[in-house]
């Protein structure tokens, strides 16, 4: 009887233990969320951004935005919580990745599981932000991230991630449209040949969408006779810009991070070419280009998100405290979409009334941010968790100047078009 009995009891016990295994995981992702609801009095935001590795620069001027809106929200006392009845301040818990996509999702998982946060930026960068985008699901626990706007992330039918970057395929067809509307003014011949280098990434893939987009509603326009990608960080393009000299291209347009940029405008340079007009996708006026590369980087120009030059008073009020919180200007567009997240979250935080992270995520989903930074002034998510503004062209200019050339209702100078040659 003995012998009989003991594997039914065996098998009842495995059974028991499986059923409190499931129990201290589900209690596991429980307990974080209920201890922001009935614990601490502060309210846990993850940051997630590199600020090391290649993609350090721009992640440490999102970082700045991120803590200059925390700064200011706490500074007013924090966000008020209906089911607490009173203000609670922020408290960041902050991560570096390291500029890694495997370490840039185990931090968010890290900050979702463990640390009891209610919502987390992060995603500097397609790459990092494609690999923390399976994350916010899995925990139910809402990101927002201020750096990564590729269409991959946002058509998965994901419920809890959202994105302050308008998609890379509106910023090919804006770099398009602005050729265009050079073509009508006369400043460009109609007809040009374009020559695209793309980075290897969904990014790339759809920037390039977004020009044929433009181009084949616009035909006579542009003819593309050359395209081909590159990996990010190689140190060598001579083989790839030497394709691009052979091609005798009127117009050359990369897709590039600021590192590959500043690599390849150099090796361009070395190579003797000339272009009528240059783009590196959304890289161009960054501080460090134009310290590395001098008059070089001058007539480059970019397509951004936002610019300190937008002539709208609470984008003069936050250069100002920008200035002030990090003792130099804001860099391009990086720190304004960081800026905004924070702010847009800490509004959904108020509606919710509460804790919930999934409160929360409903509230992203329906608030508005009606003195954005960003160009439009509203900042709202569509459907699927993206929002859509409008992108500024803006070209440099000789002694470090940076202009506004599109669209015409935000411009603070004329293009300058073909690009001067070089004496």
């Amino acid at each position: 009887m003995r012998n009989s009995f003991a594997p039914r009891l065996s098998q009842r016990s495995l059974g028991l233990l499986s059923i409190l295994g499931i129990a201290v995981m589900a209690l596991a992702l429980l307990l974080p969320a209920l201890g922001q609801e009935k614990g601490a009095d502060e309210i846990r935001i993850g940051v997630v951004m590199p600020i090391t590795g290649r993609e350090a620069k721009p992640g440490q001027y999102q970082r700045e935005g991120i803590e200059l809106a925390i700064k200011q929200i706490n500074d007013g006392g924090g966000i008020f919580v209906k089911s607490r009845g009173k203000k609670l301040p922020i408290k960041e818990i902050f991560y570096d990745d390291g500029s890694d996509q495997a370490r840039s999702a185990g931090m968010v998982e890290r900050a979702m599981s463990s640390d009891g946060v209610v919502a987390v930026i992060g995603g500097y960068s397609t790459a990092l932000g494609e690999a923390e985008s399976v994350m916010p699901d899995r925990y139910q626990t809402p990101l927002i991230t201020p750096g990564a706007a590729a269409t991959t992330i946002f058509s998965r039918g994901y419920e809890y991630i959202f994105g302050t970057l308008s998609p890379i395929d509106l910023l090919g067809y804006t770099t398009a449209q602005y050729l265009g509307n050079l073509v009508d003014k006369g400043k460009l011949s109609k007809g040009l040949k374009v020559a695209l280098a793309l980075e290897n990434t969904d990014h790339g893939i759809d920037y390039g969408h977004g020009i044929d987009n433009w181009n084949r509603e616009h035909p006579g326009y542009f003819n593309v006779i050359f395209s081909e990608k590159f990996d990010l960080g190689a140190t060598d393009f001579s083989g790839l810009l030497q394709k691009v000299k052979n091609a005798h291209a009127d117009i050359f347009l990369a897709d590039a991070h600021l590192q590959d940029y500043i690599t390849m405008h150099r090796q361009y340079i070395q190579s003797g070419m000339y272009h009528q007009m240059i783009s590196y996708g959304a890289r161009g006026p960054e501080a460090d280009a134009r310290k590395a590369l001098g008059a070089a980087t001058d007539y480059i120009f970019a397509g951004i998100w936002w610019s300190s030059r937008l002539a709208y008073p609470q984008v003069k009020k936050f250069n100002a405290d920008y200035q002030a919180f990090t003792g130099h200007p804001p860099d391009s567009w990086y720190p304004a979409t960081a800026y905004d997240a924070m702010r847009i979250l800490a509004a959904a935080i108020e509606h919710a009334g509460s804790l919930d992270k999934t409160a929360i995520r409903d509230q992203l989903r329906k608030v508005e941010l009606k003195d954005s930074l960003l160009p439009g002034q509203v900042l709202h998510f569509g459907k699927n968790g993206q929002i859509v503004a409008s992108f500024v062209i803006v070209q440099n200019k000789p002694d470090d100047k940076v202009d506004i050339v599109f669209p015409a209702d935000a411009a603070t100078g004329e293009s300058i078009a073909p690009k001067p040659k070089a004496h």
